[in-house]
């Protein structure tokens, strides 16, 4: 699958390499010692030819071998060359150590990007396609830093102060040898127009190989209970496939228009330049330290040429990817925050909505004039099929998506005026499906909060009865929690979000399904845990199974985006409409089980 927007313009490559090199600007003073040290050592390197000129014209071709001068000219040979290898090293690792720095903060920086983006981004965004771009394109940049632009800088620098030796030595024969630096621009040229759409299609198809793998292991438990792995591993191999064919593409370039290219070129620089020596001799004598000096000269001009050209793929390699994350750091899909100059307090944690309506794509509308009140000790349950759009009033509560109709107030205010921090601080999530990060329990449950003492943490969990199963773990609270929580039960990952979120002590409690996946013995202490955090807080819980909200202070019942049925559960029942034809249905189907 082509990606147009991923073939750049040579505008928009040059646009690219001005910003990939802005990031230098903080590296100021030790970029100037590097190119200080550069300058010195390729001063050096090119002295050199200059030294064996004035040996070869001035004593070899005479006969003439006085000893001290010999002897100087000797050390200063010797000691340029100690020197020029010296200069090189620190040159080099400084530019490294820069080049390391430099893409350390351009990783920090998409990071974050990435970080201030809303769901709404991630919903159609693979996150494997996110991974690429900030592990293997900006690995492609740190080339561009740690290989290519040091490299080019100091190759250019070294050409530049070979055609001033040569101009030197034979202004005539170095104005001749002007004639390769437009045929060398416009062979990179060439070579730069075609392989950005190669690069290209490589690192897309690199993106793809990567929201394949990433999808494949977050779900591997239905692939293999569904018996997958023979049609995955097809659609991995056939985008593999493709990964390697646009990798041959790139070799077969690389191979005609680099090194075989540039060789060929300086076999007809050499030609020229003898030739121009040959008939001059006719005329006049030549001086043969000039023609060595010449010839070492054109030698060294080829060999950054072909360093250059070897490094081209790498150069545009990071163009392309530097394109790619400069994409998405420009993305500004970013989740709702404050707006206003107030900046309200939660201190009850009243709820209202006020005719809010909902769309995820602004076409379909996935909640419709959405008005109800949840006030302080309040449960409010939310129930109905799936589709019905509880969860959308969980995420517009959240502040994850923009809402644009209707209007929510906590505490008579505007959501939209709540600081983010006064928000997350004081309404607490309970998931489903709770996410546990790599650590330890203590960790899980703290999230990295400095201000929760240990004291805290134990005490958040012996509220929800998870220090039951948590003392019993080898290391208790330091036990180690492996990714997503594996090595936990569904309803032991549960107590631990329960005490995460009690933890905080927030005003506001929501709970979407929160004892959906749990087993019977952990709802009954999760249920007693409930009961204690709903006291002295607003609650809004979304429930399939209408068992465990049958004492909410009420119950909305939503269909296809809108409320069209509340009360308390007494109340919904006597209207026998759309709760009473799920409440039996569900009675129907536990009456089935216990036979």
């Amino acid at each position: 699958m082509k990606h147009k927007d991923q073939i750049l313009t040579s505008k928009e490559q040059r646009a690219i390499l001005w910003r990939l090199l802005g990031y230098a600007k903080n590296h100021k003073k030790s970029l100037l010692l590097a190119f200080v040290l550069l300058l010195l050592a390729t001063a050096a390197e090119l002295i050199g030819p200059i030294l064996v000129k004035i040996f070869i014209d001035d004593y070899l071709t005479p006969g003439e071998f006085p000893f001290e001068p010999l002897l100087w000219l000797g050390i200063l040979y010797v000691v340029l060359h100690i020197s020029s290898v010296f200069i090189n090293y620190f040159q080099a690792f400084m530019f490294q150590t820069i080049s390391l720095k430099i893409v350390q903060e351009l990783r920090v920086d998409v990071f974050s990007n990435v970080e201030r983006q809303g769901l709404k981004f991630f919903d159609k965004t693979p996150a494997g396609a996110l991974i690429s771009r900030i592990t293997n394109d900006t690995e492609s940049i740190k080339e561009f830093y740690l290989t290519v632009l040091a490299n080019f800088v100091q190759n250019i620098l070294f050409l530049i102060g070979i055609f001033i030796a040569m101009f030197y030595l034979n202004p005539t024969l170095a104005l001749f040898c002007m004639i390769l630096l437009p045929i060398i621009f416009g062979l990179m040229q060439l070579y730069r127009r075609i392989s950005s759409r190669l690069y290209a299609d490589m690192s897309e198809k690199l993106s793809l190989l990567n929201a394949k793998m990433n999808e494949t292991i977050q779900g591997m438990a239905i692939v293999q209970m569904f018996r997958q792995e023979r049609r995955l591993r097809k659609e991995f191999s056939d985008v593999n496939e493709e990964h390697f064919q646009a990798g041959i593409k790139t070799m077969k370039l690389d191979g005609l228009l680099l090194r075989p290219a540039v060789d060929l070129i300086s076999i007809l620089a050499l030609i020229l330049i003898l030739s121009f020596f040959g008939v001059t001799s006719f005329v006049s004598p030549v001086e043969i330290g000039v023609l060595y000096a010449f010839v070492n000269y054109l030698d060294r001009f080829f060999e950054p040429v072909n360093q250059m050209m070897m490094r081209l793929s790498l150069f545009q390699q990071a163009i392309v990817s530097g394109g790619r994350v400069f994409k998405l750091m420009d993305h500004k899909e970013f989740a709702p925050v404050q707006t206003g100059t107030t900046s309200p307090l939660i201190e009850k944690g009243n709820i209202e909505f006020r005719n809010v309506s909902f769309s995820y794509d602004g076409e379909t509308d996935v909640l419709k004039n959405i008005s109800f009140t949840v006030k302080k000790g309040e449960t409010v349950a939310l129930v109905g099929h799936t589709g019905s759009g509880k969860s959308s009033i969980i995420n517009v509560l959240m502040r994850f998506y923009p809402l644009e109709r209707g209007e929510i107030l906590i505490d008579g205010h505007p959501l939209s005026q709540f600081a983010n921090t006064e928000l997350r601080e004081n309404v607490g999530l309970v998931l489903q499906d709770p996410f546990l990060y790599t650590g330890t329990i203590t960790s899980n449950i703290r999230l990295y909060r400095d201000q929760l003492f240990d004291s805290e943490v134990k005490a958040a969990a012996e509220f929800v009865r998870a220090n039951e199963f948590i003392e019993r773990l080898p290391g208790a609270y330091e036990a180690e929690v492996t990714e997503r929580g594996s090595t936990l039960s569904s309803g032991q990952r549960q107590l631990l979000s329960f005490a995460r979120t009690i933890a905080t002590n927030p005003k506001i409690l929501i709970l979407d399904e929160a004892t959906a996946n749990v087993d019977t013995e952990t709802e009954e202490a999760i249920q007693d845990a409930l009961k204690r955090m709903q006291k002295g807080r607003t609650t809004i819980a979304i429930a399939h199974r209408l068992s465990t909200i049958k004492e909410a202070d009420q119950i909305i019942v939503l269909h296809k985006g809108e409320i069209v049925e509340r009360g308390n559960h007494q109340e919904l029942l006597q209207q026998k409409g759309l709760y009473h034809k799920m409440y039996l249905l569900q009675k129907g189907s536990e009456l089935e089980h216990t036979k």
